[in-house]
């Protein structure tokens, strides 16, 4: 996003240098006062999200960054998101289901709230199960929600077998062919994603979006 008006530019550097106070009140000002597009400051959020993940990569963030960074998100997102379904004459499409939720044995939820805000924003229908999901609550909820993607995140490596067991139980309902699967969270990668039995994995919420928009034959 090399085109960023002074304005833009300052809100990308200060959620992505965690200044909370003077980023959520720009955030406001630009939406609430000056009219801005809701799709556009969603999108600097998104560039400011890239940034922090590379921080957090490269040891310079740690968990609590994180946390903050998916504060300040889900804060912008709850005055962003109600304009963008406001827009005159458009009819917000939903491009497909998604369930989503984090396996049993997991208690983390960051880069799962953040992939349900990205989808969500995306156009996809989202229902996100919460955290510590049994292999039988997924199951229900997928039989009555009747998703098009089913997204499993974990962050610690114990969730890997989790994942392999809840994919494993819907190959025994017989429902594994209903839905394309995606994993994410943690050290996952394609070996992981070969050993739990997932369809693709997504390494952040922005490849995360690309995968359901790929199977739904969204253009990107």
């Amino acid at each position: 996003m090399s085109d960023m008006t002074p304005q833009e530019q300052q809100l990308v550097e200060w959620l992505a240098d965690m200044n909370e106070d003077d980023a959520l009140a720009l955030s406001n000002k630009m939406l609430l006062e000056e009219g801005a597009d809701p799709l556009r400051v969603l999108e600097l959020c998104r560039t400011a999200m890239d940034i922090v993940g590379k921080r957090f990569e490269e040891g310079e963030y740690f968990l609590p960054e994180l946390v903050l960074a998916g504060e300040m998100l889900d804060t912008i997102g709850k005055v962003a998101k109600p304009l963008i379904k406001a827009a005159p004459g458009e009819e917000v499409k939903t491009h497909g289901k998604v369930l989503i939720g984090t396996v049993h044995g997991d208690l983390h939820d960051i880069g799962k709230n953040i992939v349900t805000f990205m989808l969500d924003i995306n156009g996809f229908e989202v229902k996100d199960i919460g955290i510590d999901v049994p292999v039988k609550t997924f199951i229900k909820e997928i039989n009555e929600y009747q998703p098009d993607v089913v997204g499993l995140s974990g962050f610690l490596t114990l969730a890997f077998d989790s994942m392999k067991e809840t994919i494993a139980a819907f190959e025994a309902e017989g429902i594994r062919n209903k839905f394309k699967i995606m994993i994410g969270g943690g050290q996952i990668d394609d070996t992981v994603r070969g050993y739990t039995g997932a369809d693709a994995f997504g390494v952040n919420a922005v490849e995360a979006v690309h995968l359901c928009k790929n199977w739904m034959g969204v253009a990107a």
